[in-house]
């Protein structure tokens, strides 16, 4: 057995034999911030299989993820190297951590500035509004992000690497630290970095981002290294206080493909619901699929996407281009299922 696997290893290329070793990397980062997460929950009560769980997992980390990632490198990135691939070879004689840490800093100083840039736009913030939406975040939640998003910043993340010359395996070793980067920015642990958090960001500044708060919400846009929002004026980080709301001030669909039309056009899900015999079977399909698990798996049932009762006050927090207005539903029937206490 171990002999298949050491053959398959050294018959694999160099971008091969990296994404061997980045996997297990990134599977083990994941089993150590769920352990983090049931012992040190940042937020107490916040269950495993939460609202939205298939949605992040299935959805956005395994399907979205997959395309994109056909898109991007096979139909942008491919055609700009064959076009501009032989005329900048910047970074190729600089050595691979070198290479990995100049495309670490400069990346994560433009999402920054891109990042900051969506939260004052209108049109943008469309593009953005899907990675808020969640009102249980953990580690999984960073995975939520509009498909436009991911086209621009991938494509401005990974095409430099190609476009300047730089080692092939850079890529799997910046995807591997983005990937543990995002997932432990957004993980549910209570982290005390002390003065670290100046440099270095973590869950103590990322998930009052992710709150429904109004003096939050222009602050905290940094990914990796908070420098940037104590440097431009951005960070905010209250001693001895954590939020109490969560996710978006307005309603947001809880489907993937009602979450990108959603960014086009607004609409309310469940007046649609009540409107439209075709969407009805639509959620009928997915419901009586989640149903049946949720039967099984109590603990699965928050899986069919039941609003999540914070008991918080609601916020009066304004977005880009002001808050879409609910449509009113008529039908006394339920167009979904309502959570209730098991």
């Amino acid at each position: 057995m171990l002999e298949t696997l050491s053959n398959f290893y050294h018959g694999l290329n160099a971008v091969g034999r990296t994404t061997a070793i980045t996997t297990p990397l990134l599977l083990l980062a994941v089993a150590v911030l769920l352990v983090l997460e049931r012992k040190y929950p940042y937020r107490k009560g916040l269950p495993f299989f939460r609202e939205g769980l298939f949605l992040d997992l299935f959805w956005y980390t395994l399907v979205q993820s997959y395309f994109l990632q056909i898109l991007i490198f096979g139909f942008i990135i491919a055609p700009l190297a064959r076009h501009f691939g032989a005329q900048f070879h910047w970074v190729s004689d600089w050595p691979v951590a070198a290479q990995v840490g100049f495309f670490v800093v400069t990346h994560d100083f433009y999402i920054y500035w891109f990042h900051r840039f969506q939260h004052n736009s209108a049109f943008f913030w469309r593009t953005h509004e899907a990675h808020h939406s969640g009102k249980q975040v953990d580690w999984l939640a960073g995975s939520r992000s509009h498909a436009v998003e991911i086209i621009i910043n991938q494509t401005i993340e990974f095409a430099p690497i190609i476009l300047l010359g730089a080692n092939p395996i850079v890529v799997p070793i910046k995807a591997l630290i983005d990937a543990v980067w995002g997932m432990y920015i957004h993980a549910n642990v209570d982290v005390h970095s002390g003065k670290l958090q100046y440099v270095i960001n973590g869950p103590e500044m990322h998930l009052w981002h992710h709150a429904d708060h109004e003096e939050v919400y222009f602050a905290n846009f940094s990914t990796k290294f908070a420098v940037w929002d104590w440097l431009f004026g951005t960070a905010y980080l209250p001693e001895g206080r954590k939020p109490v709301r969560w996710g978006l001030p307005y309603a947001f669909p809880k489907d993937y493909f009602l979450q990108h039309a959603f960014s086009v056009r607004r609409f309310d899900e469940a007046a649609l619901a009540e409107r439209s015999a075709w969407f009805r079977g639509y959620h009928g399909v997915r419901f009586r699929l989640l149903g049946w698990l949720g039967r099984r798996v109590p603990a699965a049932r928050a899986l069919q996407g039941w609003d999540v009762p914070d008991g918080a006050p609601e916020t009066v927090a304004r977005r880009p281009g002001n808050n879409p207005a609910p449509v009113a539903v008529t039908s006394a029937e339920p167009s979904r299922p309502v959570a209730t206490p098991s």
